[in-house]
């Protein structure tokens, strides 16, 4: 364990589970005060007992960030307590997968929603607190989908696609600011993102796809966004595209 975040405030969406829950344990590891968000009350409490066990300090927060109020309140509550946000780790998200023909469009929204427009929002939310601070970095998860378009995941990578294009829009615009922008895009990973997929015959592909390969690890992508985030002030980590070694596509 080492201290290169000590005096860092980070914020990270989706921490309840896989990527989200691997980056907070990570990032409280390397001493950064970590604000976990996500809906999931429970699972956000016994993570902040289990970073504080491991002497880390995580604030839990429930918040959906498909609800810009929310995520507002969030970014507020973060500034309230600690004053600051150096961080933001833009890892919510779903993967719905399903044929676009004959597809349940509440899925299509569900991913838009949250995908998308939530990070778009935390984006949106801490941006005049990093300027004023005259830092900050912003990473946002993406997917190996998000270059490559496939069958059963068209309005999912067009999510992922989107958010390489805001991503890229936005470190243009802000890097004078002196804030860095990187997009994190991972291949096949174990997580939950399969569990919640609708349609049954998309789940079971995918599910077949990810076993027949040894895939990445939650903690593998969180290693990476640490490596990102601990970079001297004068390295911007873009864009990191990691796959299982045995991952073709």
């Amino acid at each position: 364990m080492s201290e290169k975040l000590i005096d860092k405030v980070a914020i990270v969406t989706g921490a309840s589970s896989g990527i989200g829950q691997a980056t907070a344990i990570a990032l409280a590891n390397e001493k950064a005060k970590v604000v976990i968000a996500a809906r999931r009350s429970d699972r956000l409490d016994e993570l902040a007992k289990h970073i504080a066990e491991n002497g880390g300090q995580a604030l839990p927060m429930t918040v959906d960030v498909s609800d810009e109020a929310q995520v507002k309140e969030m970014v507020k509550k973060t500034q309230a307590e600690y004053g600051k946000v150096d961080i933001l780790i833009n890892n919510a998200g779903v993967m719905l997968l399903g044929a676009i023909d004959g597809a349940d469009t509440e899925d299509w929204r569900r991913m838009i929603n949250i995908n998308l427009l939530g990070l778009m929002y935390a984006t949106h939310a801490v941006l005049p607190l990093m300027k004023a601070q005259g830092s900050g970095h912003i990473v946002n998860i993406s997917s190996t989908a998000g270059r490559i378009a496939n069958v059963k995941a068209g309005v999912y990578a067009a999510t992922k696609f989107g958010v390489g294009a805001f991503s890229e829009a936005l470190r243009k615009e802000v890097y004078q600011d002196k804030i860095r922008v990187t997009i994190i895009e991972p291949g096949a990973t174990v997580t939950e993102l399969t569990d919640h997929i609708t349609d049954d015959k998309a789940k079971i592909d995918i599910k077949s796809w990810i076993g027949s390969m040894t895939a990445l690890e939650s903690e593998d992508i969180a290693a990476a966004i640490v490596y990102a985030v601990t970079q001297p002030l004068r390295v911007n980590v873009n864009e990191v595209l990691i796959r299982p070694t045995e991952q073709e596509r």
